[in-house]
Parts: structure tokens; C-alpha cells; sequence
């Protein structure tokens, strides 16, 4: 049960764990605290076996605005600041086993906008605004570019990285930040209907198509292929492969997706 004063809430209905950012007072900045319940929030939708899909929501009006330029601030007298904690929840993200959905209502900034481009699939109201705005203040993105930059087109990258300028949900989609952007009041409707395709797929199969997507290029085409006939294999004999099939010659759902209706 998610505490009250929680800054980061859970909840778990069909298959979908949904984590949401609730730091509204702050604009759902990545603090300590927050960062360190999202993490936590992530491990155990990891564990959980009824879990086949995450989502990363926000209240108030601001999906993130980044960094928490307030603890930074304090913690200059002591050398640091948490940015190696955003690398772990950047990590925790990108390499997740299981789907990550972000939904995107409202502005996103700096460090937000790694959180969004480390999911896997992300929807954002076409009204929502983004900006890289960390040269404004003197610094640089640089823990958010192992997310950002295998999404954005290069251009665009170096466009929007040297000027900070702010580009609405619109041009995230054209630049590959988001996976759709949609108008705010379909945003919710675009959202289910991924959810519910990602949850048909089997567990063990989604895992294993997040793990492809992270391959780098092949510099050995022939050893490539022969790698991925042999990955292939693997899963037609596996215990999910053979119900998959079996289920789509007997015309029924497979055990996966009768499980959600239990």
C-alpha cells in the first residue's frame, strides 16, 4: 500500500503497474526521495509475475521538470550533486525486462525529458511543451544524452541541445522523443490502446524483444544471422513459444492473455 506522503504512487490493475509522480508542490522534479521510490517502484513491478506492463504518470501539470535545482543547490557545499542517482533511474528504465510505457500530459525539461526517451513506447498530449534548457543555466545534459540521443534525429538533437529552446509534443513525435503525440483529450484512449496490445504479448517473449532492440549492429552478417536462427529456435521450443502456437491454431487466446480475466 503506497504511503501517503508518497512521492512517487502504485497501483496495479490487469496486468499494468502504474507509477506515478506526485511531487506536485516542485513539479514532479527528480529529487532524492523521488527518485529513490521510483526505483523501488520499478524493482518490485519487476518481481511481481502479474505485472506484464509499466506506466510512468504524473499528477499536477508538469509530467518533470528535471533535476531538483533546489537539492543541487544545497548540495554544492559538499561537492556533489544527485546526478548519478538519475543515471541509475535512467538504467533502470532502459534496461527493464518489462514494457515501459511513459504517458505524458503536461511539460516535460532536462532530466524529464531522459525519463521519457528511456521508456520504451511514450504518449504525450500534443500540447505538451520540452525543452533541453540545462545550457540556460550553465550546464550541460550530458546523463540524460545515454537516453536521449539514440532517439533524436541528429539535427535535431544539436538544434534543440544548443539553443534550449522549447518544441511542443508535435515536433517530439516528428523527432523520435515520442512514440505518438496525441490531442489531450484522446491522450488516456491512445494510452489504453497500447496498453492493451503490449499486454497480449507473452513475458517471456517481451523480455526477449527489448533484449533485440538493445543489439548493437552487426559488424559479421552471416554470424549475425546464424546467432539469431539459433535465438529463434530457442523461443519456437520454448514453454511460451508452443503455447503461442498452439493457441493460434486452436483459434483461442493464449494462457497469457486469459490469465488478465481471471
Amino acid at each position: 500500500m503506497t504511503s501517503p506522503d508518497a512521492l512517487v504512487r502504485v497501483t496495479t490493475a490487469r496486468g499494468v503497474s502504474t507509477l506515478t509522480l506526485d511531487s506536485p508542490h516542485n513539479r514532479n522534479a527528480l529529487s532524492t526521495p523521488l527518485m529513490t521510490q521510483l526505483l523501488a517502484g520499478l524493482d518490485a513491478a519487476v518481481a511481481d509475475d502479474t505485472v506484464r506492463v509499466i506506466v510512468l504518470d504524473h499528477t499536477g501539470s508538469v509530467f518533470c521538470s528535471g533535476a531538483d535545482l533546489k537539492e543541487t543547490a544545497a548540495a554544492y557545499a559538499s561537492g556533489t550533486v544527485p546526478a548519478g542517482m538519475l543515471g541509475d533511474v535512467l538504467a533502470a528504465v532502459r534496461q527493464c525486462p518489462k514494457p515501459v510505457l511513459a504517458r505524458v500530459a503536461g511539460p516535460a525539461r532536462a532530466g524529464g525529458l531522459g525519463l521519457i526517451a528511456a521508456a520504451d513506447l511514450a504518449i504525450c498530449a500534443a500540447e505538451a511543451t520540452f525543452a533541453f534548457t540545462e545550457v540556460r543555466i550553465g550546464v550541460i545534459p550530458a546523463v540524460i544524452s545515454a537516453t536521449v540521443l539514440p532517439r533524436l534525429h541528429p539535427r535535431a538533437a544539436a538544434e534543440l541541445y544548443l539553443t534550449g529552446d522549447t518544441f511542443d509534443g508535435r515536433r517530439a513525435a516528428q523527432i523520435g522523443l515520442v512514440t505518438a503525440a496525441v490531442p489531450t483529450d484522446e491522450l488516456d484512449a491512445a494510452v489504453q490502446r497500447y496498453l492493451d496490445s503490449l499486454v497480449r504479448g507473452a513475458p517471456s517473449a517481451l523480455a526477449g524483444a527489448k533484449e533485440l532492440l538493445r543489439r548493437p549492429p552487426a559488424t559479421d552478417l552471416r554470424a549475425e544471422l546464424a546467432e539469431l536462427g539459433t535465438l529463434s529456435t530457442r523461443y519456437f521450443l520454448s514453454g511460451d513459444g508452443i503455447e503461442g502456437v498452439t493457441a493460434f491454431r486452436e483459434k483461442r487466446p493464449p494462457r497469457w492473455v486469459a490469465e488478465l480475466d481471471r
